[in-house]
């Protein structure tokens, strides 16, 4: 398995990935993809703050990520990498993918001096939450999001 940086000829794929549950299904538009999916990529792309990347096996996408640092004060203004997007192809579940992945985005944030890695994951994920539980993440917040209507 190699991990790269994402091109913008991933993005149909990786948009394939993230709908690829019930929860991503409901809101994610594989297929021919809107603008906005072109957008962001190319934001994310040009953010020295953000990295998208995929897991490859074989020539083929098993996984993606983006890993996002943040600047705060808290932490004696210690930076956080956020770990957003995480899927893995349904085909390639339990098999280290996930967890290669999320080892690698801790590396780079060791690298880079964060002192804190984060990630959510829906309540509705069960499997995720045990799964990220297993490798050390513990829960020590309520997350909360406010859904702002359509732009």
């Amino acid at each position: 398995m190699t991990f790269r940086p994402a091109t913008r000829d991933d993005v149909p794929e990786i948009v394939r990935l993230l709908a690829d549950d019930p929860l991503g299904a409901a809101r994610e538009t594989p297929g021919d993809l809107p603008d906005a999916y072109w957008k962001a990529f190319d934001a994310i792309e040009h953010d020295p703050n953000n990295t998208l990347i995929v897991a490859v096996i074989g020539g083929t996408i098993a996984g993606t990520l983006q890993l996002t640092y943040i600047p705060g004060l808290t932490y004696t203004g210690g930076e956080r990498a956020q770990i957003e997007g995480v899927r893995v192809a349904s085909e390639q579940r339990g098999h280290g993918v996930g967890q290669a992945m999320i080892g690698w985005a801790i590396d780079q944030a060791r690298a880079r001096g964060c002192r804190v890695v984060q990630l959510t994951t829906d309540r509705q994920r069960p499997d995720s939450i045990r799964f990220y539980q297993k490798i050390g993440f513990r829960p020590s917040h309520m997350g909360m999001k406010y859904h702002l209507k359509d732009a």
